[in-house]
Order: structure tokens, then C-alpha cells, then sequence
């Protein structure tokens, strides 16, 4: 059964189409850097908001109209697979993302949710047969339940962490059958909203051991898939033990599991931390820990998680920047965490948001990529830090000076001179390249 009738599959018409339903920019199979731009990009369709999200808010009840929500159950969970492979074959996608919930129900007890998720599975299984997409990265949900109210691995009920730890089983099961190049952890409830009932040292040991349990059975099983911890500062708890990338490092090196883990960077938990997306990206790239990418980004009026389709191509140009400073995502990838707006609610929207996001992403991989060819940049940072590579600075660098020594320097000086950041300069530079790119 094809839902989506209207739509034929999204092609490449460059840069001067006024085809809505066509790429302006990303043209998979154009070379950028001696890789396709499908190699860097690896982009993602996120199952939850794409074929489970409805649209409500607290505001308002449900507004998407999908031809399949007229089944229910399993029926429902079916018929969205249906639709889930036809849109990323029109789309051209190569990975999808998904939690247990989106793909199939929970029922009222464990074994019936673990029996609604293995009829399901085998259908995607059976669909991946003869699809190009594959999986990039599954999760299990351990927020949404009533039972997480206190947390999953963090609950203060021993038999909450038990609950939740049998679904994280289950999860890297599937992920091992499905052949997931990733398994996300999202610590959606894993945190507080006071401290007055909270033995925060007791629940941050939880959470580890948790985690070690996790990285124990994938080795149990042979599921080397990369594990990914996705920050996010708060929301829905008042503070979260991720709050950010630096956050999530230092809890990974404190309980030793740095060498097991990277993570999974979002534009909007960016923000939402007070950073901007490229500060996290960079601060895990220069660790050796940006494994992948929740590509989206937020209203900076709205003090919450939007999850808006990326559109800002000032930040998908220093996003890729950085990716490409990474060498690329490796197993990562760039998937679209992001819904279409509430009264966006026809289902060609969702294909119109898609293309929009991969080609914010093309037009920033090409500018990053031009800019790093031109050392714009680089160079300019190189001469920023000249002073360190000469003199007291390399003495400093090397480990030659000491206070006594720096001390005698410092007391010698007759004058210190500064020199300008150009800063708007800079800004005004990548603009120019962004301009020229998209012509």
C-alpha cells in the first residue's frame, strides 16, 4: 500500500529549481573532499517524530492527518513501517532511527511488550531485505512510563532500575538483529528536580553501573555497535546528570567508561545548556568523542526543546566545520530529530522539512569544506597563537618555564601589545562564502 501517492521520489535539480519537492543542494553522489556528500552527511530519518508525532501540545490536541492513523494496535505499528520504508526510499535516505515505543505498542506486561516488538521487528527486518536504509541508531524508551516518574536507571525503586535495565536488553537484541551501527542512551528522567529528596551520589553510581551493564551484555552477545550518550541540561527534569558534553565527559572518565562511549551531539540540548551547537561538537571532537549527530535546532525566543527542522545555514556551516575536523561522524550520522510545526500537518510538510534540513546540510558541508581548502580560518588562528610557537610561549609549551623564570620575563617587559580578534570580520567572511556557495 503506497500513502504517500502524491509524491514521487526526491531528485537533484540544483540550485535554480522552484521545485518544491526537489534537492536545491544536496546531490548525494557530488564529491566534497574526496567523499560523496551521502559519506559525510549520513542522513537519518527519526521514526518518532516523523511517523508517531501528532502534534499535540499542551495547549491542543492532535492536528497531523497521516493516511495511517486510522489503524490502531499493532495494526498501526504495521502500517507505519509501511510508510516509514516508502518515505525513505522517496527520500533517499541511508539510515533511520527509532525507540522501542515509536515501532511498536507496550503492552501491559513486559513479555506482551517484548512479543508486540518482535512481531514488529521481523516486519522491518523483512523490509531492510530489499531497502538501502538501515538502521543508525535504536533506544529504548525509559521516560515516557508512568514508572520512570522518578527516573529509569536513577529511580530511587530498585525494581524500576530492573524494569528498565530488561528494556535496554532487549533494545541492544534488536539492535543487534537489525544491524545498528549505534545505541543511543537518552537519560531522559535521569536526573532531579530537588535536591531535598535526592542522594544525588547514590544515583550517579546507579547510573553507571547501569551503563556498565549495558557495555558488559553487548560484549556478552557481539553487539559491537557504538554506544552514544546524548546530553541534554534539563527538560522534562529540572536538571539532568548530562547536562552538557563536559558534563557527560566527566562522569564517563570518573566511572571508566570513556572507552566505551561517545556522543550523540543535538543542536537544541545545545542551546538549551547555554552553549551553541558548534561549542559541543567541538568540545567532544578535540576529546576524541563526537560520535553523532541530532541534527535540528531551537527557537532562541522559546526557552524549551522545539526540535525545529534545521534551517540556519550560519550553524550548519560551523557544524560541518567541525565534522569535517573530525574526519567525518564515523559510525554517526546526521539524523533529523525534528518535527514539522503543528499546523504543518499535511504529509507532504514532512517531506518538504526534510529536504529543507538536507539541504541546510549541503550548503554547510560545501562552505566548511571551502573554507578549510582556504585555511579562512586556520590560518588566522595559527597567527592568533604565533607567539607560542617562538620564544617565552614555546618555553611555556614545552614545559622549559617555570613561575621564577616567567617571573624574570614578566618583570623585563617595558610593554604589552595586543592584537585585534576581527571578529566581525570573520563573521562578514563567512557570510561572503556562504553567498557565493549557494549561487
Amino acid at each position: 500500500m503506497s500513502y504517500f501517492t502524491a509524491i514521487q521520489p526526491i531528485q537533484y535539480e540544483g540550485a535554480t529549481s522552484r521545485n518544491p519537492l526537489a534537492f536545491k543542494h544536496y546531490n548525494p553522489t557530488e564529491l566534497v573532499n574526496g567523499r560523496t556528500m551521502e559519506e559525510w552527511l549520513r542522513f537519518a530519518v527519526s521514526y518518532w517524530h516523523t511517523f508517531t508525532g501528532d502534534g499535540s501540545d499542551p495547549f491542543g490536541v492532535s492536528t497531523m492527518q497521516r493516511p495511517w492513523n486510522h489503524y490502531q494496535g499493532l495494526d498501526l505499528a504495521k502500517a507505519r513501517v509501511e510508510a516509514s520504508f516508502e518515505m525513505f526510499e522517496k527520500l533517499n535516505v541511508p539510515y533511520f532511527c527509532f525507540h522501542d515505543v515509536d515501532v511498536a505498542p507496550e503492552g501491559n506486561t513486559l513479555r506482551e511488550t517484548y512479543r508486540n516488538l518482535d512481531k514488529i521487528v521481523q516486519m522491518i527486518k523483512e523490509y531492510m531485505k530489499t531497502s538501502r536504509t538501515k538502521l543508525l541508531w535504536n533506544t529504548a524508551n525509559l521516560f515516557t512510563h508512568p514508572r520512570y516518574v522518578h527516573g529509569a536507571a536513577t529511580s530511587p525503586n530498585a525494581e524500576v532500575f530492573a524494569h528498565a535495565a530488561a528494556k535496554v536488553k532487549k533494545g541492544l537484541e534488536i539492535g543487534k538483529e537489525l544491524g545498528a551501527a549505534n545505541y543511543v542512551f537518552w537519560g531522559g528522567r535521569e536526573g532531579y528536580e530537588t535536591l531535598l529528596n535526592t542522594d544525588m551520589k547514590q544515583e550517579v553510581d546507579q547510573l553507571a553501573r547501569f551503563f556498565h551493564l549495558a557495555v558488559d551484555y553487548a560484549k556478552e552477545i557481539g553487539f559491537d555497535a557504538q554506544f552514544l550518550i546524548e546530553p541534554k541540561p534539563k527538560e522534562p527534569t529540572k536538571h539532568q546528570y548530562d547536562f552538557d558534553v563536559a558534563t557527560g565527559l566527566a562522569f564517563l572518565q570518573s566511572y571508566g567508561l570513556k572507552e566505551h562511549f561517545k556522543f550523540n551531539i543535538e543542536a537544541n540540548h545545545a542551546t538549551l545548556a547555554g552553549h551553541s551547537f558548534e561549542h559541543e561538537l567541538r568540545v567532544a571532537r578535540i576529546n576524541g568523542m563526537l560520535g553523532s549527530v541530532d541534527a535540528n535546532q531551537g527557537d532562541l525566543l522559546l526557552g524549551w526543546d522545539t526540535d525545529e527542522f534545521p534551517t540556519d545555514l550560519y550553524s550548519t556551516t560551523l557544524a560541518m566545520y567541525e565534522i569535517l575536523l573530525n574526519g567525518g561522524l564515523g559510525s554517526g550520522g546526521l539524523n533529523f530529530d525534528a518535527k514539522v510545526r503543528r499546523g504543518s500537518f499535511e504529509p507532504e510538510d514532512l517531506f518538504y522539512a526534510h529536504i529543507a534540513g538536507m539541504d541546510s546540510f549541503a550548503v554547510g558541508l560545501k562552505v566548511a569544506n571551502k573554507l578549510l581548502e582556504d585555511r579562512v580560518l586556520e590560518d588566522f588562528i595559527a597567527e592568533r597563537y604565533r607567539s607560542y610557537t617562538e620564544g617565552v610561549g614555546l618555553e611555556i609549551m614545552e614545559g622549559r618555564a617555570n613561575l621564577h623564570t616567567l617571573e624574570k620575563y614578566a618583570l623585563e617587559q617595558t610593554e604589552i601589545k595586543n592584537r585585534s580578534g576581527r571578529q566581525e570580520l570573520l563573521k562578514a567572511t563567512i557570510n561572503q562564502y556562504i553567498i557565493e556557495v549557494k549561487r
